[in-house]
């Protein structure tokens, strides 16, 4: 399985596709055997879902996205987690104890990113 999480500096960002990297974590046997950060190439609409789905990403943690991008994820079979907050490691470690739930809704200020999951 791999889980990417929209994050900066280490951290989970409030909004998916202006955030500065997504870390890709590889989990097998619901333990991380290997993670590492790619760059967000750009955001456009509906590219970065297909982008990640190409990268077989089975799980996006994010602070708060966009219905556009969630519709595309759903249609892809993939996971949407929102309204994580905090360092990208320990919310994937908290998923995969299953104490993570998506709490969080899309955000409909699609410019303002301070304004989303909240």
């Amino acid at each position: 399985m791999k889980i990417a999480v929209a994050s900066e500096n280490g951290m989970v960002t409030e909004h998916f596709g202006h955030c500065e990297s997504f870390y890709i974590f590889d989990v097998e046997n619901n333990q991380i055997v290997n993670s590492k950060s790619i760059p967000n190439p750009g955001h456009r609409p509906g590219f970065l879902p297909n982008y990640l789905n190409d990268m077989g990403v089975n799980v996006i943690i994010s602070g708060g996205m966009g219905s556009g991008a969630i519709d595309i994820f759903n249609e892809k079979g993939i996971e949407v987690i929102l309204g994580a907050s905090g360092n990208a490691k320990a919310v994937v470690e908290k998923y995969l104890q299953g104490n993570l739930k998506s709490v969080g809704s899309a955000c409909h200020q699609h410019q303002h990113q301070h304004e989303c999951g909240h």
